[in-house]
């Protein structure tokens, strides 16, 4: 293998066709390659593939065991749905490689790594093309959406197995504290920010900003904004090698929404706008209009709004998501929208042409980015095609508001499963395989929670019921 900087011709980020990816593998003299792509829960699922092969499935694609479209985050088999299962004997599905998301691993000697999606009837349940299509429908309106996530996540000096040998209890946090914006903390451990810091740039998920949070080892990272296919890929690629990171320097990082009930849940912020297709401006922006929200604007957060108790599955996917929608956590209780008030779940940053936003708060860091960001923009979508007005914003404290039953979350991933599957609009913005497919994991999610006798139970009850 050749020194990937003492090799001429195309970077990775440059390659853009099946040929290109063809030449830069050759000039750096790769025998294998990596490909990855994204299962329902945002998990990446992978191999190396040999030179010849890789070819190969760059002009005519390659099969990939549709099993991991049908089991969950442990590889235990979902028992309800109908896309895949015994009942179909786990076939091989076909996928496509996607040149353009080419990437060096940097602590792989050069080693590449490119993206891939589900192809065909696999298509209608991929997570990826979900978003993928939901761009596509966007664009098509006449907009160009661009969208930028931020993740909070905690930090544990401890490694896979310490973990486990603990039962996942007293976890020994990489820092100490509650100490948020530390310029202390970042200083002592500048060599890991920096790594972070890099990495970010050689995958290309650039960091805006980096820095702790209030909690024990927490940090957060807004990933620069770009296109939102783009975005979607970037955030799924930052939660997966930022874990590769974090255990590569004996530590462990976790985007659970709430590890602890004594500390914050963990957000996945979503910031979006869009941009006229013709003219190239936004289309959010109008500086004739109260803070700077246009026509399109309002629509387009009155569809969020509105579709947010629909849609909610696929932004709180786990059974742990809802421990962080509780009043006082710096979470979204309910379907409200402020200017600039990070009690609500929609949060509307006025601006400039160029800066005029929203910001989708309800988000959290276990959602999967491609479904989250499918959530956030499809509904937003909706509403402009639909003309809706939002209701009032929130001014002061959104905890303390009593919700209108047509605004009011579901409680746990059991409803909002139902919701989904109930959701006219779910099934117009992404098919109803994906719907039904889908729903019926998150049933699962639940189903598998419920089979389980928690410490809590055991320690309220055991002795004294």
């Amino acid at each position: 293998m050749l020194d990937p900087s003492q090799t001429p011709g195309f970077s990775p980020r440059e390659v853009r066709t099946a040929a290109q990816a063809r030449k830069i593998v050759e000039e750096r003299q790769l025998t294998h390659v990596k490909v990855g792509l994204f299962d329902n829960d945002g998990v990446m699922r992978g191999k190396y593939m040999s030179r010849d092969k890789f070819f190969s499935a760059l002009e005519h694609g390659f099969a990939f065991c549709d099993v991991v479209l049908g089991w969950d985050v442990k590889d235990q088999l979902y028992d309800n749905a109908s896309y895949t299962g015994w009942h179909t004997g786990y076939p091989d599905a076909p996928v496509r490689i996607l040149p353009h998301t080419c990437r060096e691993i940097p602590f792989e000697d050069g080693m590449l790594l490119f993206l891939a999606e589900f192809d065909r009837q696999a298509e209608a349940v991929c997570p990826r093309g979900i978003l993928r299509r939901v761009v596509e429908r966007c664009r098509e309106a006449g907009f160009e959406p661009f969208g930028a996530l931020e993740y909070e996540f905690f930090l544990f000096d401890e490694t896979p197995n310490s973990a486990r040998e603990k039962g996942f209890r007293n976890l020994k946090p990489f820092t100490p504290d509650w100490f948020g914006y530390s310029v202390i903390r970042n200083s002592v451990h500048s060599e890991l920010h920096r790594q972070i810091l890099e990495l970010g740039e050689r995958m290309d998920f650039p960091i805006e900003g980096l820095h702790t949070e209030t909690g024990p080892g927490v940090l957060e990272a807004a990933i620069a904004v770009d296109e939102v296919e783009a975005a979607g890929d970037k955030a799924a690629l930052f939660k997966t090698f930022l874990k590769v990171l974090a255990q590569r320097n004996s530590l462990m990082a976790t985007f659970m929404a709430r590890w602890s009930g004594d500390y914050p849940g963990q957000s996945g912020h979503i910031h979006l706008s869009l941009r006229e297709r013709d003219t190239g401006k936004s289309a959010f922006f109008d500086p004739e209009k109260p803070q700077g929200m246009s026509i399109v604007q309002r629509q387009f957060l009155a569809g969020q709004q509105r579709l947010m108790p629909e849609l909610l599955a696929l932004m709180a996917p786990t059974v742990n998501s809802y421990r962080r929608l509780v009043p006082g956590f710096w979470a979204p209780t309910g379907a409200t929208w402020g200017v600039e008030n990070r009690t609500a779940a929609l949060r509307v940053i006025p601006g400039s042409d160029k800066s005029q936003r929203q910001e989708y708060r309800l988000g959290a860091a276990d959602a999967n980015p491609y479904l989250a960001l499918a959530a956030a923009l499809g509904s937003g979508l909706y509403g402009i095609l639909q003309g809706w007005e939002p209701g009032d914003p929130v001014a002061g404290n959104a905890y303390a508001l009593e919700q209108p039953d047509e605004l009011a979350l579901p409680r746990t991933l059991w409803e909002s499963a139902q919701r989904l599957r109930a959701s006219a609009a779910a099934r117009e913005l992404f098919g109803n395989s994906f719907v039904d497919h889908f729903a019926a994991s998150r049933e699962w999610e639940e189903r598998e929670y419920r089979r389980h006798v928690t410490d809590w139970e055991l320690e309220r009850y055991f002795e004294i019921i």
